[in-house]
C-alpha cells in the first residue's frame, strides 16, 4: 500500500490514535511506529475505511504491547537506583542483589501490577480486533467473488451476442480484465487442466483479442 495512502490523516491521529488514547510517547522513535504502522497495512490489505481503521487499531495496540517490557525495565532501573545503597549489611554480593529486586518488586508493586494489568486488557483488544478484522474481509472476499463470478458469467452471455460488457453499466467495481482473467480461469478448470492458474494470463490475453475485434465491428 501507498505510505500517502497510510498516512493521509491529521499528524494528531498519530499521537492520540484512534481509541483517544496516548501512542506516541515523548521519547517514542516516530520514524520507527511509521514502519511499524505500515507493516500492518501490508500485512491486511485493508480495503475500505472500516477495515482501515481496525488494522490502524491493531498497530496501535501491538506498539503498546511492545512498550510494556520497556516501562517495566525503567521501573526496576529506578528501583536500583533508589535501593543501591540498600542491604550494605549483606556481604555476600548476589544475596544481596536479590534482596534489592524483591524490595523493588514489593515497593512497586502496584506500578508493576497495573502494567500486568493493561498487558492483559491490551492482549484481549488485540484478539478480539483480530478476529473483528479477519471476519469481515473474509466476508467482503466471498462477496467479491460472487459478484466476480456473477460479472464472467454476464460476460460470456454477452459475448455469445456479439456484444461486449461494460462493467460499470451494471454496477460492477471490477475492471474488465479482472472480469477476463475469472472468466479464462473457469475455462481452464472447465477444460480439466492440471494447473488451471498458469493458464489464464493466456486465456485473458485471447479473450482480450476476441474483445478488441467485438468493439471494431460494432
Amino acid at each position: 500500500m501507498d505510505e500517502a495512502a497510510v498516512f493521509s490523516v491529521p499528524k494528531t491521529q498519530a499521537v492520540t490514535g484512534l481509541t483517544g488514547r496516548t501512542v506516541l510517547l515523548p521519547g517514542d522513535d516516530v520514524e520507527a511506529y511509521n514502519r511499524h504502522t505500515l507493516r500492518f497495512f501490508g500485512q491486511w490489505q485493508p480495503a475500505n475505511d472500516t477495515e482501515h481503521a481496525l488494522v490502524q487499531l491493531l498497530a496501535d495496540t501491538e506498539w503498546r504491547l511492545l512498550r510494556i517490557p520497556t516501562l517495566e525495565s525503567g521501573i526496576y532501573a529506578i528501583g536500583r537506583l533508589e535501593f543501591t545503597d540498600k542491604f550494605a549489611s549483606e556481604s555476600d554480593e548476589t544475596v544481596r542483589k536479590s534482596l534489592i529486586e524483591a524490595q523493588i518488586f514489593l515497593s512497586y508493586r502496584k506500578d508493576l501490577n497495573n502494567l500486568s494489568i493493561q498487558e492483559g486488557r491490551l492482549r484481549r483488544q488485540k484478539e478480539k480486533d483480530t478476529a473483528e478484522l479477519t471476519e469481515m474481509q473474509h466476508k467482503r472476499r466471498e462477496e467479491e467473488t460472487r459478484k466476480l463470478r456473477k460479472a464472467a458469467v454476464l460476460y460470456r452471455d454477452l459475448k455469445a451476442e456479439g456484444r461486449v460488457l461494460d462493467p460499470a453499466e451494471f454496477g460492477f467495481e471490477f475492471s474488465i480484465e479482472q472480469i477476463e482473467e475469472q472468466v479464462a480461469l473457469v475455462d481452464a478448470r472447465n477444460a480439466h487442466s492440471s494447473y488451471p492458474e498458469c493458464e489464464v494470463p493466456y486465456r485473458a490475453q485471447e479473450l482480450r483479442k476476441e474483445r478488441m475485434k467485438l468493439k471494431k465491428a460494432a
